[in-house]
């Protein structure tokens, strides 16, 4: 009679470091603009981090749009979310602490039980600036101490990293000088982060190059990757190499539809040009986290995952 084989314990699943590392990773789309065409209504300090509260079952059906069009990363709604925006609406800090939790949990939820490759949880840190919700995301240079930007950043990153997710988003961030605050904010959370910045001309939207924007995370252990986000298609060409040449890490890009927001109108305008042929030489400058930002649905999400297989494909065939 065979022996029976020797139990061997399931193996436990890769970090995100280590998913990182065997491919490129699409990332989901605009979640604001998915819960605007839903139907709800965002003009609110919180933004869509509002609906954790009024309505997380439409965030829970936003996060799985993204995810049945190919994305393999879920950024969640807590990117407006601070415990002061809760406090005004008469939402205590322990309840508010639940509610920046729960944006984890609906992200996991979505994912759970999708047949194919493991989906990732990014737990989305929007910028001070975001908070306010006055468009200061995209100036920076509050007029606060990095004591003061700490002390606001840090207790919202604990809460986020205690609920479990892959990945901490520092994104949209304006501000070399913010960008230091967040990155000594991480130390000692035990969940990996990527630093995202906004851009305008080849600088952060602070007008610091982004060359020394990027440089911040070269040796920090905790960021397992460096980019843009929220800033043009054209923007997002530049900045893939600069930042993979400068910080050596992994780079995340997932820039806006190619329209501008007029923060006194509160309005988008111009024309679209994000498109998935971009993407293509994203992966090639370093690219290993791809997707899209406000304005960029489902639709554009699917092509940019057809786009990296289409890549990937290409890069197993016979030279």
């Amino acid at each position: 009679m065979d022996q029976a084989a020797p139990h061997r314990p399931a193996a436990p699943p890769p970090d995100f470091a280590a998913a990182l590392a065997a491919g490129p990773l699409v990332l989901d789309g605009g979640l604001s603009n998915q819960l605007a065409a839903a139907g709800f209504d965002l003009a609110d300090e919180l933004w869509s981090a509002r609906l954790l509260a009024d309505a997380p079952e439409a965030v829970l059906a936003a996060h799985r749009a993204y995810f049945a069009a190919g994305a393999r990363v879920a950024i969640t709604a807590s990117y407006q979310a601070g415990f002061a925006g809760f406090a005004r609406r008469g939402v205590g800090r322990a309840a508010a602490a639940r509610l920046m939790a729960g944006s984890v949990e609906l992200a996991r939820e979505a994912a759970r039980g999708l047949p194919g490759p493991r989906r990732w949880v990014a737990a989305s840190v929007g910028p001070y600036g975001a908070v306010l919700a006055d468009g200061s995301e995209y100036r920076g240079r509050y007029g606060l101490t990095a004591a003061e930007l700490e002390a606001f950043h840090r207790p919202r990153l604990e809460v986020l990293a205690a609920a479990g997710p892959d990945v901490l988003a520092l994104e949209t961030v304006p501000d070399v000088d913010e960008a230091r605050v967040l990155l000594r904010a991480v130390r000692g959370l035990g969940v990996p982060a990527w630093l995202s910045f906004g851009a305008a001309g080849g600088l952060t939207r602070a007008g610091q190059p982004l060359a020394e924007a990027f440089a911040l995370a070269a040796g920090v252990d905790e960021v397992v990757a460096v980019g843009v986000n929220c800033c043009t298609p054209e923007e997002a060409d530049a900045a893939v190499a600069l930042a993979a040449r400068v910080s050596g890490k992994p780079v995340v890009v997932y820039p806006n539809s190619g329209e501008g927001w007029d923060a006194t109108a509160g309005a988008w305008c111009g024309e679209p040009t994000f498109a998935a042929a971009r993407v293509a030489g994203w992966l090639a400058d370093g690219a290993r986290l791809v997707g899209g930002c406000c304005r960029v649905g489902p639709a554009g999400i699917r092509a940019v995952a057809a786009e990296v297989a289409e890549v990937a494909v290409r890069g197993r065939q016979p030279g």
